[in-house]
């Protein structure tokens, strides 16, 4: 695989990871140039992003008013993910084809460009209130117009992996960010304004609740056991057997004992790993091959011809802090409960973040197998 990295007309920067040739030999590189007239990325930020602290919940609550300009559903023949073909939509890709590729986006929720310093929402000590520093990162899984993660070649799955791994690492020894994740929406029903396959990272200045509260659960778990939670949550699962879907040499996927959504699966490794830069090739590998395997089985789980929304995460050890308690795995969760039925959070669960589960973890691992 051969990373490059160039520039975009705003400034952003851009980085191409390719695994075809000629490039990734160096027979060829990557040159073209963005020449779009856009407001530089300065400009877009509008006097720039901020976070501010909810002193109820001790959460901080991103401000990013100047997405709500961002692209939305565009025509089939504007597709901003696209590579630019002469003559064409001219796309936040510049190069005429591209294997995997990595870009700063452009209506960012954190952004290394905010101007300003910390202060207070009407100068009240009550509300602290500081930029929403850090940075927000689009990859773009195959220049293919549609299509996910799961209906990528096991080679093409493996550099977007590298790209993953690739970023984490980068993003996290840049000052001032504190938790890198990885994710992948996909669905009308999640969300999603764009059908290219692609995904984003967040890198977070700071560390976000649902991680934070793992960190904490985790140390009051060695606190009170002396173990690992990750760990003894993957070995217990592997005892009772019962939520299992698929297991591999290096990963395990299972539905959580206390699984929230619809449909859920978590897919874990073997050994205590914190992020995706301290997995070995063959834990790579593995990685690979199992959450191919999943996603595949997750788009069979209800008949029909549509495709199952879902959101698909990486978590991962923050960069400072609990390294040494979090371990790394993923989540894949989807909000359909029956063909054509959505699970809307309503009353309990959007107000009060109380869950009620409309079927069993056991049903929910039993179907993925006989999916399988």
């Amino acid at each position: 695989m051969r990373k490059t990295s160039r520039r975009m007309a705003d400034g952003r920067e851009i980085i191409y990871f390719d695994d075809t040739e000629p490039y990734v030999s160096g027979a060829a590189v990557r040159q073209a140039e963005d020449t779009r007239p856009l407001p530089s990325a300065e400009e877009v930020l509008k006097g720039g992003a901020q976070v501010r602290y909810d002193p109820l919940t001790g959460e901080w609550i991103a401000m990013a008013s100047h997405r709500n300009d961002r692209t939305f559903l565009p025509p089939a023949d504007q597709d901003p993910l696209a590579p630019t073909v002469p003559g064409g939509f001219p796309t936040e890709i510049a190069e005429a084809d591209y294997d995997v590729v990595v870009f700063e986006n452009r209506f960012p929720s954190f952004s290394p460009r905010n101007g300003g310093s910390a202060s207070f929402v009407d100068g009240d000590p009550l509300w602290p209130t500081r930029p929403a520093d850090g940075r927000t990162e689009v990859v773009c899984f195959s220049s293919a117009p549609k299509g996910s993660f799961g209906g990528l070649h096991p080679r093409r799955a493996r550099t977007v992996l590298e790209a993953w791994a690739d970023r984490t690492a980068e993003l996290g020894g840049q000052p001032g960010v504190e938790h890198v994740f990885v994710f992948e929406n996909r669905g009308r029903e999640i969300g999603v304004t764009l059908p290219h396959p692609h995904g984003q990272i967040y890198a977070f200045p700071f560390v976000p609740p649902k991680a934070a509260r793992m960190l904490e659960m985790a140390r009051q778990h060695r606190d009170r056991t002396g173990g690992n939670l990750f760990r003894d949550i993957l070995e217990a699962e592997r005892r009772a057997g019962t939520r299992i879907v698929t297991v591999g040499e290096h990963w395990t996927a299972y539905v959580p004992a206390a699984a929230r959504w619809p449909v859920e699966v978590h897919l874990a490794p073997h050994r205590d790993v914190p992020d995706l830069p301290a997995l070995t090739d063959a834990e790579r590998d593995d990685l690979v091959r199992i959450y191919l395997d999943v996603l595949g089985r997750l788009d069979r789980y209800h008949p029909g011809p549509e495709p199952l929304p879902y959101i698909a995460g990486v978590h991962q050890a923050p960069v400072r802090q609990g390294r040494d308690l979090f371990r790394l795995h993923l989540q894949v969760f989807s909000v359909l409960r029956a063909p054509g039925k959505l699970k809307y959070l309503a009353g309990v669960e959007s107000a009060m973040a109380s869950w009620i589960s409309d079927t069993t973890p056991e049903r929910i691992a039993a179907r993925l197998r006989e999916v399988g």
